[in-house]
């Protein structure tokens, strides 16, 4: 009776689920604990009951001591065997999930320049996890694995080729939510999957991907999560110049650095919010132009796909955004009948599956990241000793501090 912990630590929050591994990882609970080092909150969905009240939560371990207090109700006497974590950065080197050993967490540090606000964070869970659970099986799950099989044209940057025989070239990223939707459409679309299809992961981070046949020849993002279309504070794709001209203003790397991944974006573009549904409620200019060069934006990206694909015979919608926007959804598509692309409005407006009119399907499939990663998780478990073993709980956890 063995329970899959699966987490995804970011700078100010960690976003976790619980799923049993000998119930068909049926999920259990699942939540976060947000706004790190600040006001920390926990939100939990266990059943039908959902909590949310203030915690102290100061750091990544932190958040996991609290975590684990409130999931032992929902373990029902399983042991948290395995835990599966998201990676966004896997570099040259891993285009799978990879077992957590001392040296593939060095490798992974070392990757931490090419994603500077996610990686350090993802491994600061890892090390609260390994702390917490020193027995169990721990995971790497990579945003960047599922695009590691690129055409070389789309994988590499304009520059002398030594440098990308180094490591700059694009990487792409959302990988564990496109192979979620892979996944999804060969079960319950195979004709569909087989063919020509855009997904748009559209969120606080957003992106898009190119698929052949169910496999990723093409992605907006490229070396960083920067690239490509807007996102809530990040700015997207960006005329190099630009760095150069604030470097020789005076900026510091570390300021630009602030400036491009926290500071842009919608948030930038609209001053008041990083978040797409206060921007849809708020009536100022600043707002709908926000709104305007995000679904500007959708279009070109989605024309480039079509490009990179040769065609599209469809058009998935997932992430919050995606998943929950109708208005975005309808500028996104909005004259791009030559691609076969047109809504079904109160289809749209009420998020159902299948949101089309043209002659080419529109979905909306909701992406579960946390469950490719505890399948992930599982498959490391099954193949590994039947003695491994973990007692840490939330009371030796808080004793060991």
């Amino acid at each position: 009776m063995t329970a899959i912990l699966t987490l995804n630590a970011g700078s100010s929050s960690v976003k976790f689920s619980v799923y049993f591994s000998d119930d068909g990882l049926s999920p259990q609970a699942h939540g976060q604990v947000e706004s790190i080092g600040t006001s920390a909150r926990l939100s939990l969905q266990h059943g039908e009951a959902h909590t949310k009240k203030p915690v102290a939560a100061d750091s990544q371990a932190a958040a996991l001591s609290v975590i684990l207090e409130a999931i032992e109700p929902a373990l029902k006497g399983h042991r948290v065997s395995g835990i599966g974590h998201r990676v966004v950065h896997g570099g040259q080197d891993f285009d799978g999930p990879a077992l957590l050993t001392r040296a593939i967490v060095s490798q992974l540090k070392a990757l931490s320049p090419l994603a500077p606000l996610h990686q350090p964070a993802n491994l600061a869970g890892v090390a609260a996890a390994k702390e917490a659970f020193p027995n169990a099986i721990q995971v790497a799950c990579f945003d960047t694995a599922f695009h590691r099989n690129h055409p070389w044209v789309n994988d590499t940057f304009a520059l002398p080729r030594d440098l990308y025989d180094q490591g700059i070239r694009r990487y792409g990223f959302h990988g564990l939510s496109y192979q979620y939707i892979t996944e999804n459409l060969r079960k319950d679309a195979p004709d569909i999957a087989k063919g020509r299809v855009i997904v748009a992961h559209l969120g606080n981070g957003a992106s898009m991907c190119a698929l052949n046949d169910c496999v990723s020849i093409g992605s907006t993002m490229g070396f960083s999560a920067l690239d490509g279309l807007p996102m809530g504070t990040r700015c997207g794709q960006l005329d190099p110049g630009v760095i150069l001209y604030l470097l020789d203003q005076g900026m510091s790397a570390e300021d630009i650095t602030t400036l491009l991944y926290k500071e842009s974006g919608l948030k930038g573009l609209s001053g008041i919010s990083h978040d797409m549904r206060t921007l849809l409620s708020s009536k100022t200019r600043e707002a709908r132009q926000a709104d305007d060069y995000f679904t500007f934006r959708l279009r070109r990206e989605i024309g480039a796909m079509a490009a990179v694909l040769g065609g599209i015979d469809a058009l998935v919608f997932c992430g919050g955004i995606g998943e929950h926007a109708p208005s975005i959804r309808s500028d996104a598509v909005r004259d791009l009948d030559y691609l076969g692309l047109r809504v079904h409005e109160p289809a749209n407006q009420r998020n159902e599956s299948v949101i089309s009119s043209g002659r080419v399907p529109i979905l909306i499939i909701p992406t579960d990241e946390e469950r490719v990663i505890a399948k992930a998780t599982q498959q490391f478990l099954c193949a590994a000793e039947p003695h491994l073993d973990d007692t840490a709980s939330p009371n030796k956890m808080r004793a060991a501090r």
